[in-house]
C-alpha cells in the first residue's frame, strides 16, 4: 500500500531536520587535530605530496568524521626522533615512511601505498665524471664492488645487506650528499618519486643521476599512527580508499612534476633491472 501525501512529507521532514542536526553538530565539533611531521627544507618540493594526499583523505571523510585541522610540528628531527615521538602521543600523531616488520608492529600502518610502486624503484645519485664505472656494471655481482651510502635505520639498508651489497650509513639523511661527493661510498639509491628534484637540489655540488641501472623491490609508503589511535588509522584508511576510487588520488600523484617524470621512467627499456630480494619476516 502506498504512503499517503502526509506521510511522505513527513518523513521529508524528518529526514531534512536529521541531516541539519548532523550538521549542526559538525559546526560545533572540536576539529579533529592532526600534526605531521615537518618538511626538510631541500626536499619540500616532493614532501608536500604527503601532507596534501593526507588533506585530501581527511577531507573525502569530512561529513561523516567531522571538521579537522592539519600542521605540523614546529621543528625538524630525525625519522628515529619522529617515531619516537609517535610512539609517546607527542608532538606528532601521524607520519608517512617506507614499511618494514618492525615498524608495523610497534604503530598502526594505514596499508594502503602512497606511491603507488614509485618508490618500488631505485636509480642513483653519483659524483659527476663517475657515469664511465658504472657503464661497465651489468650484472649484480658487478654493483658488489662498489659501495652504496644510506641512512643507518632506513628498511632499504636491510634489503641492500641481505642481497650481499656494500652499504655505507649515516644517522640521518642530509650528510648522505656530502658523504657521496666525499668520496666515502659510490652510489647513492633514490625513489624514483624523490630522485629529480634532489639532483636538482644538489647539481651545484657535482652530483648527477646515473643513467644504466635500476633497482627492484617493494618497498610500499605508508602513513602510520600510534597503536592506540585506531579511530585515526580508520578515517585516513577510508579516505585514501575514497580518493582513489573517485580518481582523484592518482590526479594529485600525478600532478607532482617528479612523480610524473618517475611514473615515466619506470617504462625505462634502457636500464638494466636487477631485482632485489627482501628479506622474510623470519629471517
Amino acid at each position: 500500500m502506498s504512503k499517503s501525501p502526509a506521510k511522505i512529507i513527513m518523513n521529508r521532514i524528518s529526514l531534512i531536520a536529521t541531516v541539519a542536526i548532523l550538521w549542526a553538530n559538525m559546526c560545533v565539533a572540536e576539529p579533529l587535530k592532526v600534526v605531521m611531521p615537518p618538511f626538510e627544507k631541500t626536499i619540500e618540493i616532493h614532501l608536500v605530496y604527503f601532507y596534501k594526499v593526507l588533506e585530501l583523505a581527511l577531507h573525502k571523510t569530512e561529513v561523516t568524521d567531522g571538521p579537522f585541522e592539519l600542521s605540523t610540528s614546529s621543528e625538524f628531527t630525525s625519522v628515529d626522533r619522529c617515531f619516537a615521538d609517535l610512539k609517546s602521543g607527542k608532538n606528532i600523531n601521524v607520519m608517512w615512511t617506507v614499511t618494514n616488520e618492525k615498524r608495523e608492529s610497534e604503530f598502526l600502518p594505514i596499508r594502503v601505498s602512497l606511491l603507488r610502486e614509485l618508490n618500488n624503484f631505485r636509480i642513483f645519485l653519483i659524483r659527476n665524471g663517475d657515469q664511465a664505472r658504472f657503464d661497465n656494471i651489468n650484472t649484480i655481482d658487478d654493483l658488489r664492488k662498489f659501495s652504496a651510502g644510506l641512512g643507518s635505520q632506513w628498511p632499504d639498508t636491510d634489503v641492500m645487506r641481505f642481497n650481499e651489497l656494500n652499504v655505507i650509513t649515516s644517522p640521518s639523511y642530509l650528510p648522505l650528499f656530502k658523504m657521496l661527493t666525499a668520496k666515502r661510498f659510490d652510489y647513492f639509491p633514490r625513489g624514483l618519486y624523490e630522485i629529480w628534484n634532489e639532483e636538482n637540489v644538489h647539481k651545484d655540488e657535482g652530483i648527477i643521476i646515473e643513467k644504466n641501472i635500476m633497482l627492484y623491490y617493494p618497498a610500499p609508503f605508508y602513513f602510520f599512527v600510534n597503536k592506540d589511535n585506531a579511530t585515526l588509522a580508520s578515517r585516513i584508511e577510508r579516505g585514501l580508499k575514497l580518493a582513489i576510487a573517485d580518481g582523484s588520488f592518482d590526479e594529485l600523484l600525478l600532478s607532482i612534476p617528479g612523480f610524473k617524470r618517475a611514473h615515466e621512467e619506470q617504462k625505462n627499456a634502457h636500464r638494466k633491472l636487477f631485482i632485489l630480494e627482501a628479506p622474510s619476516k623470519n629471517q
